[in-house]
């Protein structure tokens, strides 16, 4: 151990002095030839990885004279594992102090993760920094803690303007609003539902995460250490509803964005808002889309779909299963939405027709958490000290160039565990993939954000026949009935559209213009020129978390682990704007495509 410590101290004291001399020659001789940089804004002030050392050496030539990174301390080194030696650090630049994650081979640099987390001179009130709280001593204007914040929420967005209006009050809304509250940054945001967390409280009744507990923290407040590794949606949605209250958030219920327009002269954003009834004008300077990682529903337009005499749904229209008891029930789709809905409408003896239009990744929920998540989020990787701050760091360290081919040696450790299990499915008919390059579900998820299932039970009753399969697609809809592409005529007195939705590009194009939706391109996807994410390679995920070329445009969203890491890195962006610091973006994203 005390080998590689020496190793990593050596190669950490020659990057410290060429950085502290801008001898670029000097820190490129220190990367393998096969080499990786991920900077999240900590010298780029952007979410870029950098592949090689062309690319690193751009960025260094524009960024590093204007960075200053100092201070370099190594916080731990681990065991060599198959030639790579892992090195966890502190540093500092001229704005911010930083974390990172080094691996060596060799004792040269094979990838390196730079990452910011708080601002010097704007750090969040917390440990020492708290404040009192209690204001002793004498003053007869004296205002308690909750006039003061009855007097914030009758100002905000009335008669002063936030600097930044959040549009989605979800999970990804709530953990960035979480976080500019921290920083001192005026935010709202802003929410059509009735109350936080009915984003989830009003989906299907039997929604339920997939990702485990340990993955799903929010920022600040992690759940409670007898909270269930799968989290029920009402029970998500009630924890989001008292999470705005205890983080004392400026969210507004009831209020839908109707329409935005920048002003290029004055770069200030007026945003219309109609909150119970009634249209506010909103001024932001920043504006961040937190509506999900997706944009409105896909419905198919069906020939005949006018003429059925039964019920239609989207996925997300669809409450529960009690009222279709005995009654047939077509699911176009067969991911993950569609999967739960046929499973809890066969619990409640529906008779049920799943329509696979295309193969599907299926991975079953034990395997999935065992030999992919386990490492990182799990009771285990708790007890051997990898904090869920830990864990985030070393996910984001893996380049996405890389992970391929690391995750397709865990996904074909799945295929051999679970083979009984996929010849079972594909007996009975059903479509099986693991992605266009056999690297499995996150991949999947990071490329095109679709065409997955984490089984949690109706993959059985799939393979067992209890919920009926049909390849193709639908080609009309009679009164009754639905008829397939291949001629066959299925009963029908429901319709459920388990069929995704649009790019998040779509909610510009409706609240914006969409010039401007064309102006800032796709959002999501990696560029990796496999199924529904089209090339040219942009190696991080497209317009998000970062600056987009729209100004003072932001999106926001993800999963429940992706809303919690990466919203500290847009908070720091935005609270840094709002301090006025200088933000020198390096690599902003360009326009490869539109939806």
């Amino acid at each position: 151990m005390e080998k590689y410590t020496e190793i990593a101290k050596k190669w950490i004291a020659s990057f410290e002095v060429a950085l502290n001399n801008n001898d670029i020659e000097g820190i490129l001789s220190l990367f393998q030839e096969e080499c990786y940089w991920r900077d999240l804004i900590s010298f780029t002030w952007n979410i870029k990885t950098f592949e090689g050392k062309g690319q690193i050496k751009d960025m260094l030539v524009a960024q590093l004279a204007d960075t200053k990174a100092r201070n370099f301390i190594i916080q731990e080194v681990g065991n060599e594992n198959n030639g790579i030696i892992e090195v966890f650090f502190f540093f500092e630049t001229l704005l911010a102090r930083g974390r990172g994650i080094l691996r060596l081979k060799g004792g040269l640099c094979w990838t390196i993760l730079t990452t910011s987390y708080e601002l010097i001179g704007f750090e969040e009130k917390k440990n020492k920094r708290r404040v009192m709280g209690a204001e002793h001593g004498i003053d007869k204007n004296r205002l308690t803690w909750l006039e003061k914040k009855q007097k914030e929420e009758s100002e905000l967005g009335y008669t002063k303007q936030p600097y930044v209006l959040i549009i989605g009050g979800g999970q990804g809304g709530i953990a960035l609003g979480a976080r500019l509250k921290r920083l001192g940054v005026p935010t709202l945001i802003c929410d059509k539902q009735e109350r936080a967390g009915d984003q989830w409280r009003n989906r299907y009744k039997s929604l339920c995460l997939h990702d485990p507990i340990w993955y799903d923290h929010l920022p600040y407040l992690p759940f409670p250490d007898d909270w269930p590794v799968f989290s029920p949606k009402d029970k998500i949605a009630d924890w989001l509803e008292c999470y705005v209250k205890i983080m004392e958030l400026n969210y507004w219920s009831n209020a839908e964005v109707t329409k935005a327009n920048f002003d290029e002269k004055s770069k200030i954003w007026e945003v219309k808002v109609n909150k119970d009834g009634k249209e506010i004008t909103l001024k932001p300077t920043q504006l961040v889309f937190a509506l999900g990682m997706s944009g409105v529903p896909n419905v198919p337009k069906l020939e005949g779909a006018e003429l059925f005499k039964g019920e239609q749904q989207h996925s997300s229209e669809h409450k529960g299963p009690e009222q279709y008891k005995g009654k047939n029930v077509i699911v176009l789709g067969a991911n993950n939405s569609a999967h739960d809905i046929c499973a809890a409408l066969w619990e409640n003896d529906a008779k049920v027709t799943m329509i696979q239009r295309s193969s599907t990744h299926i991975v079953r929920s034990n395997s999935l958490m065992e030999i992919v998540l386990g490492g990182l989020y799990s009771e285990e990787a708790v007890e051997s000290g990898i904090t869920t701050q830990k864990a985030d760091l070393i996910f984001a360290s893996i380049p996405f160039k890389v992970m391929p081919h690391l995750h397709k040696e865990l996904f074909d450790e799945i295929r051999k565990r679970d083979k009984e299990f996929y010849d079972k499915l594909e007996k009975r008919g059903f479509l099986l993939d693991f992605g266009d390059d056999d690297s499995g579900l996150f991949l999947k998820y990071l490329r095109r954000a679709s065409g997955y299932y984490i089984d949690v039970g109706a993959s059985e009753l799939i393979a067992n026949g209890d919920i009926n399969l049909e390849r193709g697609n639908i080609a009309k809809i009679k009164e009754n009935s639905v008829v397939l592409d291949n001629g066959k005529e299925l009963p029908a007195d429901l319709i459920v559209y388990a069929t995704g939705f649009s790019s998040m590009n779509f909610w510009v194009e409706k609240i914006v213009s969409k010039e401007m939706a064309d102006k800032v391109g796709k959002v999501w996807g990696l560029g990796s020129n496999t199924t529904k994410d089209p090339g040219p390679w942009e190696g991080e995920l497209r317009n998000m978390w970062k600056p987009t070329q729209q100004e003072n445009l932001w999106f926001h969203g993800g999963n429940l682990h992706q809303s919690r890491h990466y919203s500290l890195y847009l908070s720091l962006q935005l609270k840094a704007r709002y301090e006025g610091l200088k933000t020198q973006v390096y690599g902003l994203q360009e326009v490869y495509h539109l939806f």
